[in-house]
């Protein structure tokens, strides 16, 4: 079996993925993800950092974030 881009398990053959999506879509079958336990630490985290700072801190960082997105080159 393949491994999908956040790491489920994805069958090979595209008839057997598509079939396999299908269930998914429908709900005959719940997908598992490898990275699952990463992401509900990483909520806690974030949960932590957000009771630890207040509001000024957290606006100067989300400011400071959208800034270095808008400076990227954009690739065309």
């Amino acid at each position: 079996m393949r491994i999908g881009p956040n790491g489920e398990k994805r069958p090979t053959d595209v008839i057997a993925n598509a079939v396999h999506v299908m269930k998914v879509a429908t709900g005959e079958i719940e997908e598992e993800y490898v990275n699952a336990g990463k992401r509900k630490g990483g909520q806690k985290g974030a949960k932590a950092r957000h009771s630890k700072l207040d509001k000024t801190q957290r606006s100067d960082i989300a400011k400071k974030a959208a800034a270095a997105r808008w400076c990227r080159q954009r690739v065309s």
